[in-house]
């Protein structure tokens, strides 16, 4: 199994201990942990993109149920860390999961938390095993956001398959307004040694023209029983390109990703956030913004998704419950929090 090349989270202590983070929000420039020792520290934390990533959330948010219950009022506590963030059903999933396995004692809520990261770790390789079989030899691949260990406890879900099929090169679209293809990960590629390229976002349509790109690998945060799959804003776009040009599009997603009780990608809530992300960098006040965090992918534009359970195909509707099954909290249905 091939290990993280960084730490992005991790729980020091016993059940009295804390959830550090390595904050992205300062990334490239510094490596540095956040301390959460608190439910609503975890909260802003995720809402200021410090942590993100759908399976991270999901792993930060198994731990956030650890601090939720050493406090009072346990299940709003849980409640306001399911609404922290919307799109992703990691986080949700991952809440519903502790509190299944453990209900609101601290000392359970951390052993089932330890298992759920220990999971993604497991999880994240195999996606990368199964995801390197559809990768072409000296493939150029084009993805979108941040897919690697920043956005997982593991070594990625897209940049899985990146390390896994040893990819000769990776395009990046920096990925507006936050910029994590840019930041994040253009800085995971130099770490992992993996050549790559910085695009802006509205050159992806020329360079899969003329630079001759095999295919297109992205994460996502949501993906429906129909196979349509939600993922950072852009994505779309470049699904639609990558048909127009003739090139497969991939999305690597965990088990924890797929939310089965949704029929399609109009259920998924799509979160908007502040202007000022998009305004602040230009120096721009005073103006109308839609600052969309997510956009839906439809299903007929994705070959097929690569999941840590093989490489699940069309019909969608069909496959996706015979290779994912029931999406559940656990072991039963949804816990009630």
């Amino acid at each position: 199994m091939l290990k993280p090349h960084l730490e992005s989270i991790r729980w020091v202590g016993n059940e009295s201990g804390e959830l550090q983070l390595l904050d992205q929000r300062i990334l490239p420039d510094r490596e540095e942990y956040l301390s959460c020792k608190s439910l609503p520290s975890l909260i802003e934390a995720i809402q200021t993109l410090a942590v993100r990533g759908a399976p991270l959330i999901g792993v930060a948010a198994a731990y956030g149920v650890v601090l939720a219950a050493r406090s009072g009022s346990f299940k709003k506590n849980c409640q306001s860390l399911i609404q922290s963030r919307p799109t992703a059903v990691n986080l949700r999933w991952a809440v519903e999961r502790v509190v299944q396995a453990a209900g609101g004692d601290p000392a359970s809520s951390l052993r089932e938390a330890r298992l759920i990261h220990r999971e993604d770790l497991e999880l994240c390789d195999r996606m990368g095993v199964f995801g390197k079989t559809v990768v072409p030899p000296k493939a150029n691949v084009m993805t979108i956001c941040n897919t690697g260990a920043l956005a997982t406890a593991g070594i990625g879900t897209a940049f899985a398959v990146f390390l896994h099929a040893k990819a000769p090169h990776v395009y990046a679209l920096e990925t507006r307004p936050r910029c994590q293809g840019a930041r994040l990960t253009m800085y995971e590629l130099k770490k992992a040694g993996i050549s790559s390229t910085l695009l802006c976002d509205g050159a992806a349509a020329s360079v899969m023209r003329d630079r001759k790109i095999d295919l297109v690998i992205t994460g996502a945060d949501r993906v429906a029983a129909n196979g349509d799959a939600a993922n950072k804003i852009g994505t779309y776009m470049l699904a639609v390109l990558a048909k127009e040009h003739g090139i497969p599009f991939y999305v690597a997603a965990p088990y924890s990703t797929f939310d089965l009780n949704l029929d399609s990608g109009k259920d998924i809530p799509i979160e908007q956030r502040d202007a000022d992300e998009v305004l602040k960098p230009l120096g721009l006040s005073g103006i109308q913004v839609l600052n969309l965090a997510f956009d839906v992918t439809p299903a007929k534009y994705i070959r097929a998704f690569i999941t840590d359970r093989g490489i699940v195909k069309p019909p969608f509707t069909k496959s996706l419950r015979q290779f994912i099954g029931k999406r559940r909290a656990g072991s039963g249905e949804r816990a009630a929090v």
